[in-house]
């Protein structure tokens, strides 16, 4: 007789034997052939829903910056994305300083704050002392620029309090608020930290405003003639003067930043931009910035000289983009898209109505796409098209895309001895039927001719095919393109500044390598961009 155990052994091993001869598709079962019922667990529960995002809680403190006035703890502020720290910034920073990105900590603006004392027509010497207008600077005169820079970190949020809050970088000073792609700077308004506003908010504050030594026209002091020509800020009313005469002035860096919900008016038609330069130079370095919803222009550049490259402009409530008095402008991938159903000009290039001031106001720009919806009734100035060209202006449009299918393209008006040109070289327009419009000495068959369709690859009755708001399609890629740095119009020096592209548009076909518009915009009703690490215009990120 076999012990329990062996016993167990034995029966398990014959159990195992019929298993093995079982074929595929039998069933090995004791009994009389009934079926067996296999009853598996039950699938785990899904996993819970990620938590929603943190809210921001508010630092304790504000952090000292290099500035003896240090910045005041202006309490705190609350919002959908949590509770700031509100640290304000010194209406003058007299000594080079670093606003870090802390957790919890906003930095705010309570009226103009000036960086640095403003220098003069040219730097002060200690032969030919200068005596500053700037607020706070005028008790013992400069004999040397104050050389103040403002650095902002990446990923700092900085807002204006009223709506007369402003930063203006004053001459002999600079500017460097250069932010990533992943940790943008942002400019906005109270009521956008608070969770105000929509997306037909905008006007709550002033703007950034670099001023420079460059050259300008239409002078509030001195004289073009003799090269000592002033002008003072749109909309200050205390004077933040530029002018001088070095167009290649650096007045400091701006990139990936985003300036939300500008253009305050200071007084009677007098309101500043998401970003105003006067009189800066070359040696100023500006990309991958973003204006939503000003209440005036995108951009607007007063005399001296521009680079820029990476603009986009969404809402704007005036013009996308502005030169005036002598500024001489170069910008490259350029993404205009208008307020809905307001808004005026696209672009407005023209001299203040200085025709007869040297130097003329000149605008080249290229792989630029520009959108409008509203017809030319809805405008409310007097630009009538979704282009404006006058005042001793020379334009250059390349490798561009217009498309206002319920307004005239192109106006220009002809005063002046020399009137505003045009030169257009792989531009596409959707109008409507009218297309351009003339004025002063210009008609409308004069400025059809100007743009030239059906030659240099244009086409002034084109239809757009964008796979989405903006990205090219079928249509636009068929356009041949101009090769801006080869174009013999324009000088070595301005050919080395563009990139060579094989595209009309600003933007390619939106793959990864084209979207340089992704990532570090906001999105809004009037466009979304893609992903974005900061979200809504409406919100601010809590990264």
């Amino acid at each position: 007789m076999l012990n329990p155990k062996l016993r167990g052994i034995v029966y398990a091993t014959a159990a195992a034997a019929l298993v093995t001869g079982c074929g595929a598709d039998d069933i090995a079962s004791p009994g009389t052939g009934g079926n067996i019922t296999i009853n598996n667990p039950a699938a785990p529960p899904p996993p819970p829903p990620p938590p929603p995002p943190s809210l921001v809680t508010a630092a304790g403190a504000c952090p000292s910056i290099a500035d003896p006035q240090g910045l005041a703890n202006a309490g705190t502020i609350s919002g959908p994305t949590g509770t700031y720290r509100v640290c304000q910034l010194p209406s003058l920073i007299k000594v080079s300083s670093t606003l870090p990105k802390l957790p919890g900590v906003l930095y705010s603006m309570n009226g103009r704050v000036n960086v640095g004392c403003d220098g003069g027509f040219a730097a002060p010497t200690v032969g030919s002392p200068y005596t500053s207008t700037t607020v706070g600077c005028t008790s013992t005169p400069l004999t040397a620029d104050t050389n103040v820079t403002l650095t902002i970190n990446p990923g700092v949020i900085l807002y204006g309090t009223t709506g007369q809050s402003w930063l203006a970088v004053n001459r002999g000073n600079k500017i460097s608020a250069v932010g990533t792609a992943s940790l943008p700077i942002i400019f906005t308004s109270q009521d956008n930290v608070a969770g105000f506003n929509t997306d037909a908010s905008q006007g709550q504050w002033g703007g950034v405003v670099l001023l420079g030594r460059g050259i300008t026209t239409d002078c509030l002091t001195g004289t073009v003639a003799l090269n000592t020509c002033e002008r003072d800020t749109e909309g200050a009313a205390d004077k933040a003067l530029y002018g001088g005469t070095n167009n290649s002035y650096n007045a400091g860096s701006m990139s990936f930043v985003q300036i939300r919900y500008s253009g305050f008016v200071l007084g009677q038609n007098k309101e500043l931009q998401a970003l105003t330069t006067g009189s800066i130079g070359t040696g100023t370095i500006l990309n991958n910035i973003q204006s939503h919803n000003s209440s005036d222009d995108g951009v607007e550049f007063f005399g001296g000289a521009v680079n820029m490259k990476n603009y986009v402009s969404t809402g704007a409530d005036d013009d996308s983009l502005d030169i005036d008095t002598g500024a001489e402008a170069n910008i490259q991938f350029a993404l205009l898209i208008q307020r809905a159903g307001r808004g005026d000009a696209l672009m407005e290039f023209d001299s203040n109505g200085a025709e007869a001031d040297l130097p003329r106001s000149i605008m080249r720009i290229v792989n630029f796409t520009a959108l409008q919806s509203q017809s030319s009734s809805d405008n409310d100035s007097n630009d009538l098209a979704s282009t404006l060209f006058r005042g001793n202006s020379d334009t250059t449009l390349i490798n561009g895309i217009i498309a206002t299918p319920n307004n005239e393209c192109i106006r220009m008006n002809g005063s002046g001895t020399t009137p505003a040109t045009l030169t257009a070289r792989s531009v596409v327009l959707q109008c409507n039927a009218t297309k351009f419009l003339g004025s002063g000495s210009y008609n409308a068959t004069q400025v059809g001719t100007f743009f030239g369709t059906g030659s240099n690859n244009n086409n002034d009755a084109f239809t757009t095919s964008f796979s989405s708001l903006f990205i090219n399609g079928a249509n636009e890629t068929a356009i041949v393109a101009t090769n801006p740095t080869t174009f013999a119009n324009f000088s070595s020096t301005v050919q080395s500044f563009f990139t060579a592209t094989n595209y009309v548009g600003a933007v390619k076909d939106g793959t990864a390598g084209s979207a340089w518009y992704a990532g570090w915009t906001c999105n809004s009703s009037t466009a979304t961009l893609g992903t974005s690490v900061t979200g809504l215009c409406t919100s601010l990120p809590t990264y």
